[in-house]
């Protein structure tokens, strides 16, 4: 894990100093809670909290974070929306269904969150984070609270540091000139120089039941807690998108499961290589087809060493007989799964010494979940059911037979690229 600077600060008191927080007592036990609000009227991107982003509805980036960092005794979502209700708890979030009056357009964050603490007395701690800042990590969030819980703080937020050369505003008309607000032009310092400035990042803010209640999310002993540039994602318009889907694909956290490398991979042949339609020939046979974009990704996968095994039922005769085909072109072994996968392909890892977290599992219906849920990288095709799509760690954007498997292989093939990179940053920080 790379180094991270954190850096602590008090009202009026210069960057850089650090308080003598006091340390809770031991046996001395406060309710923390995370709470993300997400509100369905959102105008930017309609519905923007439970939009698709690389794989993953927007809040589940956050929801997932939180749930597996283990240091909050509940997780909420403050949401007036039906659907968004239904992807937090798919997510493991309590609810809380905000009222009329913090659910207009007006509403400020501050208003809703005095709302959640008044409806929930037993949280003394409240972490605010925010659902638009998916590169959140789960060690973000635990170095964050350790500063309330351990250090005395009783707000901390997060922030990044940019070096960014700020300008007065003029207004169009004026006779005025603009002037430099955090610059000398005269010694315009070079940015190895100059150790820039932080701003808000806006990915979450710790506070106490104290501080709400006096309408505060930041008072009292205050810290602010640096995340890297790479971390800092947030989402306001379309435009931001497509960049914020590319991010998380590499700086995103995906489980607490995800394998540094896959080592076997299982395909569920029908509805992943093949898009659900029959051809009927004049002779009566029955035909599949299989998009060579899938091929392709299983030889990728097989030259970084990945183990394919295409699974199919033997209810399926016309699947099966595309299984065994495609085995004899790419080499693959082809394996019959009952009702239940999960009961037949146990064996397999037992045999192959294997934890389902070195696993890639792709699947497409209700009989995949179970292994969907266990595996450490898992996956669907775009059309896949919703009982599939909660199960799976990454939706593709492509369909069942139309490169579904490929986008999966590329995925697998990204996060080893991230692994790497990871091992390499941790040995180059081992030696400061």
């Amino acid at each position: 894990m790379a180094s991270r600077k954190r850096s602590l600060v008090d009202n009026g008191q210069q960057d850089g100093v650090v308080l003598a927080g006091k340390q809770m007592k031991a046996g001395d036990k406060r309710h923390v809670a995370a709470l993300v609000l997400a509100r369905g009227g959102s105008k930017g991107i309609p519905l923007k909290n439970i939009k698709m982003l690389a794989g993953t509805p927007l809040i589940g980036w956050v929801l997932r974070a939180a749930v597996d960092s283990e240091m909050f005794d509940s997780v909420w979502v403050s949401t007036d929306h039906d659907d968004i209700e239904k992807v937090a708890k798919s997510w493991g979030a309590k609810v809380h269904r905000r009222s009329p009056e913090v659910s207009r357009d007006s509403s400020t964050s501050l208003e809703t969150i005095q709302e959640f603490m008044r409806l929930n007395p037993e949280v003394d701690v409240m972490c605010n984070i925010q659902a638009t800042s998916p590169c959140l990590h789960p060690f973000h969030v635990k170095e964050a609270l350790e500063m309330i819980t351990l250090q005395g703080f009783d707000s901390v937020f997060s922030v990044v540091r940019r070096h960014q050369f700020r300008w007065e505003e003029v207004k169009k008309g004026s006779a005025e000139f603009t002037k430099p607000l955090n610059l000398a032009p005269s010694k315009r310092p070079r940015r190895q120089d100059w150790d820039g400035e932080l701003y808000e990042n806006g990915s979450f803010y710790f506070t106490t039941r104290d501080l709400v209640n006096e309408g505060l999310l930041q008072g009292g002993k205050v810290a602010y807690y640096e995340m890297h540039p790479e971390y800092s994602v947030d989402i306001d318009v379309d435009i931001d998108w497509p960049v914020a889907e590319q991010r998380v694909l590499r700086y995103g956290y995906f489980g607490r499961n995800t394998p540094e490398v896959v080592r076997l991979m299982f395909c569920n042949v029908s509805g992943c290589l093949t898009d659900g339609r029959i051809f009927l020939a004049v002779s009566g046979e029955e035909m599949v087809s299989i998009n060579t974009r899938d091929t392709t990704g299983i030889h990728m996968l097989q030259r970084e060493e990945v183990e394919v095994v295409l699974l199919t039922s033997s209810e399926d005769l016309v699947v099966q007989s595309l299984a065994d085909k495609l085995a004899k072109r790419t080499g693959c072994q082809v394996m019959q799964v009952g009702e239940e996968p999960l009961n037949d392909l146990k064996p397999m890892l037992a045999q192959r010494k294997l934890l389902w977290k070195d696993v890639a599992y792709m699947g497409n219906n209700k009989p995949d979940v179970s292994c969907l849920s266990l595996a450490g990288l898992s996956a669907v095709p775009g059309d896949a059911p919703v009982v599939a799509i909660n199960a799976a760690k990454y939706t593709c954007h492509s369909v069942g037979g139309m490169g579904a498997l490929r986008e999966f292989a590329e995925h697998i093939l990204l996060q080893k690229e991230k692994a790497k990179s990871q091992m390499k940053q941790d040995r180059i920080d081992s030696t400061f």
